[in-house]
């Protein structure tokens, strides 16, 4: 980058014109934004039936939105624990579905610690869905399988079982 004379410096400060041009591109969006819970979902590949689910009530919208929300999210394991036939007969009923859908998300953004103080949260649904974490994470009748996973818009904890209310 040392120069002697006026033709290389003139170069010289060419080349460090594209240096300083390449370092301040603007970079894609998306490699700074992190995804938000319907990506997450999508992405993860454990989810294809919940991903479906919601596409069929027609939440994917809400759940893109900016929040916060706190999904208590049931892996397609936990899905296949229900009675054969209960897919699908959601599916042919969207307003139970919705209503199903719905008591696993709770408005904030919830971590853990949060909810292991709360001890109760009331579900965007409108029922109340008891915690406990006195020794592991359960959310009324199911099991956390992996807890705080940060969305842009919200927070989602794993579990192996699709609640209901009542």
């Amino acid at each position: 980058m040392f120069c002697r004379d006026r033709a290389n410096l003139f170069l010289d400060l060419k080349d460090w014109n594209k240096l300083i041009k390449s370092l301040f591109l603007p970079v894609p969006y998306s490699l700074f934004s992190m995804p938000d819970i319907v990506d997450i979902a999508v992405g993860a590949g454990s989810f294809t039936t919940l991903v479906a689910a919601v596409q069929a009530a027609g939440l994917v919208e809400t759940l893109k939105s900016p929040g916060p929300f706190t999904v208590f999210a049931p892996n397609d394991d936990a899905f296949a624990k229900l009675p054969p036939g209960t897919i699908q007969t959601l599916v042919q009923n969207i307003p139970q579905l919705a209503r199903i859908l719905t008591f696993h998300v709770v408005s904030g953004k919830l971590t853990k610690a949060d909810l292991a103080q709360l001890g109760t949260v009331t579900s965007v649904e409108g029922s109340v869905i008891p915690i406990d974490c006195s020794d592991a994470f359960e959310v009324k009748n199911a099991t956390v399988l992996a807890a705080d996973i940060e969305a842009d818009n919200g927070i989602i904890h794993v579990i192996d079982t699709v609640i209901l209310m009542g």
